[in-house]
């Protein structure tokens, strides 16, 4: 009994906590992104009410970038508060022992894991899409302007080159390029519009190609075709999200996708593996929490544990893009480059623990 009075008792602390930090986080976030984006007040129709629109759906992608940190800080909170006040003695004098702590920490947890897989699964990367897609839209730039020659596929043996899409489903200014076996040019394609008519077709509108025969080039020109390709609006929707922003699904299909037509897909799969780790990194978090409850109070102040706590979360964020960026460099395995932040910091949860413990 006492146990399930301890649990509920934490929980509901440690719940309170985090809710409090990640509020707090996500509001000085949002006031960072409102500050960034007034400096494209008045561009095309990006006017205040879509910046605010944007800054909003931008909430759920840094709350799930941020969850993992704010696990940490909220737990590492609760714990060290009741240290400090010898709540936390007089648990463990109940048969409070560290192992129950743990399965105690692993069960409240359970919600944190949950939570940042269904925010990174589907509410960040709906939200994200939905973001960007707003902005460039208003600044009348869905795909495009702000590269010089547009987007470029590769669809098996043919490169396209789109300068424009302001929908997902119709393309403006494409440009294909047919190669033989040989890699030889075989055919230019290109045409003023595409319109996308579902099943992997495109109708193309205002078609000039020219055909290079052994016999020399042939040009036509064509009021409307059909075009077939692997280039569907739910690729171009990839696109316009970072891969750290997207599902885990969509980044496997992509990378199907990519590897379907031999080119490079390690940074989605680091991605992906990361979207399925990640949610697991809430745990780790609440174990490194964990040994600054057995440290005295008069080892350290509540408000240092948690500036610690804070620390450790930063050094944790940063590590986890710094092994992506050197897992490309160094070609590591995908999952390895993924999962060696979640490890690191486990590792050092248990050395902390085994520290305090034979203290």
């Amino acid at each position: 009994m006492a146990g399930k009075t301890i649990e509920r008792y934490l929980a509901r602390q440690i719940y309170a906590a985090t809710a409090f930090v990640l509020a707090g986080f996500l509001a000085l976030f949002a006031f960072f992104d409102l500050v960034n984006e007034l400096g494209d007040l008045g561009v095309g129709n990006y006017n205040l009410r879509e910046i605010l629109t944007f800054v909003a759906l931008s909430v759920p992608a840094h709350a799930y970038e941020l969850f993992p940190v704010v696990v940490l800080i909220g737990t590492l909170y609760v714990l060290a508060y009741l240290a400090s006040n010898s709540e936390y003695t007089v648990m463990r004098a109940a048969g409070f022992s560290p192992a129950n702590a743990g399965r105690t920490l692993i069960k409240i947890g359970l919600l944190f894991v949950v939570t940042t897989f269904v925010l990174g699964e589907w509410v960040a990367p709906v939200a994200e899409q939905a973001a960007q897609t707003l902005k460039m839209r208003s600044k009348s730039s869905f795909i495009g302007q702000e590269l010089k020659s547009g987007l470029w596929f590769k669809d098996e043996r043919s490169f396209i080159n789109v300068r424009e899409a302001r929908q997902d489903n119709v393309l403006t200014g494409v440009r294909i390029y047919e190669f033989d076996k040989d890699s030889k040019l075989s055919l230019a394609r290109a045409a003023e519009r595409g319109e996308y008519r579902g099943n992997g077709m495109w109708r193309l509108f205002g078609v000039a190609q020219t055909r290079l025969t052994p016999e020399g080039p042939r040009v036509e020109k064509l009021a409307e075709l059909d075009w077939r390709s692997a280039l569907t609006p739910d690729l171009l929707n990839v696109l316009i999200v970072a891969p750290e922003r997207m599902s885990a699904w969509r980044l496997y299909k992509y990378t199907e996708h990519l590897a379907g037509n031999r080119q490079k897909t390690e940074r989605y799969e680091i991605a992906m593996w990361k979207k399925l780790v990640y949610p697991i990194a809430t745990l780790v978090m609440m174990a490194l929490a964990l040994p600054f409850a057995y440290m005295h109070a008069r080892a350290g102040l509540v408000g240092v544990k948690v500036f610690l706590g804070i620390m450790l979360g930063i050094v944790f964020h940063m590590l986890n893009s710094l092994f992506s960026h050197i897992g490309l460099l160094q070609n590591w395995p995908p999952f390895t480059s993924a999962v060696l932040p979640s490890v690191a910091f486990f590792g050092a949860a248990v050395l902390m623990m085994w520290w305090v413990e034979r203290r």
